[in-house]
């Protein structure tokens, strides 16, 4: 058996569960779909738990690795947070297919590995003091980013991760008293054209667009805002 095969069982897979549902699928049918036997499919994967780990193991190396890389940022909310966005965004058809019917539970190494890096995400967002309340609008934060993927999994990529960045930073926005307009926490998100002229001088010049927020004072997703087409994901 060749791994071109085992690739196309992960595809299909992938396809069948997203249409039928992981539990409502068959190994019979996965391999009628594929167009092999079903003693090809337990070749490669003696259960369909096997395969959602399969699916779901560059998801979790990926979340993994975000993790990792946010905790040594300079600012590990951020990080984190942008790190967890693009890595649903590169595997978004997994986490639909998963909306269906929860087949990502059916891997109990998938799910203990999804939940410690869920639980490192929200301990960066939060920050390592926060009480209930700031580990409470972290978990709100890290959700606002999964929910948008999903539904809008068709949806041009840099778009959609601008929009949902700028529905984070919405919830870290500070109260201010009644009758005041809010201002948020961290740095402004309002560009004037001279800044705006800047940070497509710096761009043009090859800088990256985290560079270029910090040379600015303003925050990443405002920069992406101002170089459209120009999102390439967390510098």
């Amino acid at each position: 058996m060749t791994d071109d095969t085992r690739a196309r069982i992960l595809r299909a897979a992938l396809e069948e569960f997203s249409e039928r549902g992981f539990h409502a699928t068959s190994v019979r049918e996965l391999a009628e779909r594929v167009g092999v036997t079903k003693t090809a499919v337990l070749y490669h994967f003696p259960g369909k738990a096997d395969i959602v780990t399969a699916l779901a193991e560059p998801l979790l190396d990926g979340l993994e690795a975000a993790m990792t890389k946010a905790a040594d940022a300079a600012d590990p909310r951020a990080a984190a947070i942008e790190g967890l966005l693009d890595v649903w965004l590169d595997h978004r058809y997994l986490l639909r297919m998963n909306l269906r019917d929860l087949g990502l539970t059916a891997s109990k190494a998938v799910f203990d590995r999804f939940r410690d890096g869920m639980l490192q995400a929200n301990h960066l967002v939060a920050g390592p003091d926060a009480d209930l309340a700031g580990r409470v609008r972290a978990a709100q934060a890290i959700a606002m980013l999964s929910d948008p993927v999903v539904l809008f999994a068709d949806a041009p990529v840099d778009e959609l991760r601008t929009t949902v960045l700028d529905g984070v930073e919405r919830l870290f926005a500070t109260p201010e008293p009644e009758g005041r307009p809010r201002t948020r926490r961290g740095r402004p998100t309002v560009m004037s054209p001279e800044t705006i002229e800047a940070a497509h001088r710096l761009y043009d010049a090859g800088h990256a667009p985290a560079d270029i927020a910090t040379a600015l004072g303003v925050s990443r997703a405002t920069i992406y805002r101002h170089l459209p087409g120009h999102l390439p994901g967390v510098e």
